[in-house]
């Protein structure tokens, strides 16, 4: 009775924030409901006993995408545009759509149901052979990691493209002397926050150390390297924050991080590589120690190792990239004002 009701909580919280976002007009606000409603479904997942996604969704959805849409807004303004027309033809493609997709789920199974495809077939192979073939405690991270270590290369390989994305889009040169001017004007500002730069050198250290622990504790509990990638990236975005993107660009070298996504990568896929020179299959763990067990827990590692480093790359990749268009745009905007009072 007491899940039902927590559920029940849940879902009209996650009802209630999402009619907000669609109806505000302050970005600023739409922003901050996304990262609540992100929260909101994490503990909808830590509810329904799904630890591991709730981890990923509380990291993803509640911080590095909530701080995303906060550089984007500085670049775009805070206030919507005024919509001009009536827009009955989303709305009707957005409701067929709708309907279809209710109108698929009608031949699933009921949630929970005992006699499921996936309760009679899928998950008992997992729950009861993978100790055996595995030997991962978190069972989570032995199906993302063993099983379906393909797919999960896919999913790094579009994480990975993301970033090359943005960097093909974003990418601008830029000059020392420019570098020199966004300086001057973030001394001034960030000399005005002392107390949470000190602060913020005495949590850096702690985030870092959290993300290596939430690395290599992925066999254990609830972590792996999509978690420690944001988190260690979230700790660059708050250095970068409160002491300047100048100066977080002198500390960690764009060169240097963009070599790192492209390794953290072919780390993964060597992997697999060097399985089937050793006589398995793509990913097949097995044959990577004399035994099988413990080739599994080789193999996962490398390729967390991979996920991890790649994921932390991409992130501060697009961050790097979003933030130093505002700064350049902020730079053009404080010229264009000098030429304009040179003028009068």
């Amino acid at each position: 009775m007491i899940g039902l009701l927590i559920d029940i909580t849940l879902l009209t919280l996650l009802v209630g924030v999402a009619i907000a976002i669609a109806r505000m007009k302050d970005l600023f606000a739409v922003a901050m409901l996304a990262g609540i409603y992100g929260l909101l479904t994490a503990s909808f997942f830590v509810a329904m006993d799904a630890v591991d996604v709730a981890f990923t969704e509380a990291a993803v959805g509640a911080g590095i995408s909530t701080l995303l849409m906060f550089v984007v807004i500085t670049m775009t303004g805070r206030s919507e545009d005024p919509v001009r027309h009536k827009p009955l033809l989303a709305l009707l493609v957005v409701t067929i759509t709708g309907s279809l997709l209710i109108f698929g789920t009608l031949d699933m199974p009921y949630f929970g149901a005992p006699d499921a495809p996936i309760h009679t077939h899928v998950a008992p192979r997992y729950i009861n052979d993978s100790m055996q073939e595995v030997g991962v405690i978190n069972l989570v991270t032995a199906v993302l990691a063993s099983y379906r270590a393909f797919d999960t290369f896919g999913e790094v390989v579009v994480v990975f493209t993301a970033g090359i994305g943005v960097l093909a889009l974003l990418s601008v040169a830029r000059r020392r002397e420019d570098d020199a001017v966004i300086e001057l004007v973030n001394d001034s500002m960030h000399e005005q926050h002392l107390i949470l730069r000190i602060v913020t050198k005495m949590l850096i250290p702690f985030i870092l150390l959290f993300a290596l622990y939430v690395q290599f504790h992925g066999d254990f509990g609830p972590g792996g390297g999509f978690q420690a990638g944001v988190i260690f990236a979230s700790a660059i975005f708050l250095y970068a924050l409160l002491f300047g993107l100048s100066t977080a660009r002198r500390v960690i070298n764009q060169s240097i991080i963009r070599l790192v996504a492209a390794v953290g990568i072919l780390l993964y896929g060597c992997v697999g590589v060097v399985s089937m020179l050793n006589g398995g299959s793509f990913l097949d763990y097995n044959v990577l120690s004399s035994d099988p067990i413990a080739g599994q827990h080789l193999g996962i590692l490398l390729i967390e190792w991979g996920v991890g480093c790649t994921v932390a790359s991409v992130m501060v990749i697009i961050f790097f990239n979003f933030a130093g268009r505002q700064e350049d745009n902020q730079k053009a905007q404080n010229e264009e004002d000098i030429d304009a009072n040179r003028a009068l």
